[in-house]
């Protein structure tokens, strides 16, 4: 507790600027391959509820190696030993718990990649040291742990060296690529603090800071490795020329995920190869299921997270049979089912003084609205807007579907909008 305090407190002065957590550790309980998401909507400790970035889980599931696994999670320690101290010293966060099994630091330093953030993003490795040496010997690994930590040399740490090595590896491969800066600020063991001296497990806690170098590696990385909807040298593609050149594709494939699901499948394994590469570029999109207009299921991804093509097909599939609103979806009812697919913008934030001002500011039809306040988050479609047409109605049902109050309000209430670009398919009769 108190090495690990060495590096926590510091982060005092970041009480208001960090957002999100990335908490990675070591598998004790259960091998696995790969690095294991939890499905939960949030970890609880004695001090409350943390909720979890479910955006950023999904953004992470488009790597291979990245699987939803709760049975990992549910005995597993390494993680909730940290939740503590950043429920004392943080204000509001959300948190994106991840537990590396059978994987490389390689494999590792890819996931952290696509969560690196900026100021509003913290990085947390949990990991012990070396185990049940004598004292003067844990101390002497323990040292030759801490210099290749301090060189951000990830191949020289062995496996004996730190449970969570492999977690470690992958924050010193992105590290050194970066250019960036690490302090040691502890280095002890149990031996120093209570317990006998012949065998004792090693702690130790250290500090990276980003430099100026290594902000603007980031951002020339961030560019080259963003996902783009055109071929090279190509121009971009707007959502209504997709839809237009692909929307038959698109519905083809969600009807295609139904069908599989309706047989007992899973819904359909899309791969991108297969399709135009405007379909494999990353992309938001919602699917929504309707029988003799009335809503059927509803599923979709607030953020580009996946291949185009992969989140239609699993949107589809988690709209028919996953929907808790609904029971599963049954084969007589397919022929008569509407699918509408729903491509998402960039989100924007919005700023306002009061609700008054956000209600003003929304624009009926045209915006679709996230709300959020704690861990409570919800969305609406645009399309939302044709049962509920008036603001004050639209942004109530929203809060009570985020299950606050309709009425509530608080300084902290956050909301964006985006806009939404459709194509539907009515009934097995044709596309609209």
């Amino acid at each position: 507790g108190a090495v690990a305090a060495e590096a926590y407190a510091p982060l005092a002065a970041a009480r208001d600027i960090i957002e999100r957590v990335v908490v990675i550790g070591p598998a004790h309980r259960m091998p696995f391959r790969g690095v294991a998401a939890s499905g939960a909507e949030a970890f609880a400790t004695p001090l409350g509820r943390v909720p979890v970035d479910t955006a950023a889980i999904e953004r992470i599931m488009t790597l291979p190696q990245v699987v939803v696994l709760n049975e990992a999670h549910r005995l597993e320690h390494s993680l909730e030993v940290q939740l503590p101290f950043l429920q004392k010293l943080l204000g509001g966060f959300r948190l994106v718990p991840l537990v590396v099994g059978d994987a490389t630091g390689k494999q590792v330093a890819e996931v952290l990649e696509l969560l690196w953030g900026g100021p509003e993003t913290l990085i947390v490795i949990s990991s012990d040291l070396s185990h049940y040496l004598g004292y003067d010997a844990a101390r002497k690994m323990d040292a030759e742990t801490c210099k290749a930590i301090e060189a951000l040399r990830p191949d020289d740490i062995a496996r004996d060296q730190a449970c969570g090595r492999v977690p470690i590896k992958g924050l010193l491969e992105i590290a050194r690529e970066r250019g960036m800066e690490v302090a040691t600020v502890d280095l002890r063991n149990s031996g120093d603090t209570a317990g006998p001296r012949d065998k004792v497990v090693g702690y130790g806690a250290w500090v990276f800071h980003e430099t100026a170098e290594s902000l603007a590696r980031g951002k020339q990385k961030a560019a080259q490795s963003a996902p783009a909807t055109r071929a090279p040298g190509a121009a971009a593609v707007s959502a209504e020329e997709i839809l237009a050149k692909h929307g038959g594709a698109l519905l083809r494939v969600a009807l295609t995920s139904i069908v599989y699901g309706l047989k007992g499948g899973a819904g359909l394994k899309a791969d991108p190869a297969k399709h135009p590469a405007v379909l494999g570029a990353a992309a938001a999109s919602f699917v929504t299921l309707t029988l003799d207009g009335k809503l059927r299921g509803c599923i979709g991804t607030p953020v580009a997270a996946k291949p185009l093509v992969v989140d239609v097909a699993d949107n589809a599939y988690g709209a028919a049979f996953k929907d808790n609103r609904f029971k599963p979806l049954t084969e007589a009812e397919l022929e008569p089912l509407d699918i509408d697919i729903s491509l998402l913008s960039a989100s924007q934030a919005m700023k306002f003084s009061d609700e008054a001002d956000l209600l003003a500011q929304l624009r009926p039809g045209a915006d679709g609205l996230i709300i959020s306040q704690g861990d409570h988050r919800s969305l609406f479609l645009p399309s939302v807007w044709e049962t509920l047409p008036k603001p004050a109605d639209f942004l109530s049902h929203l809060k009570v579907k985020a299950g606050l109050k309709a009425t509530h309000w608080s300084a902290d209430f956050k909301a964006a909008r985006f806009t939404t670009v459709s194509t539907s398919f009515s009934g097995l009769g044709g596309e609209g």
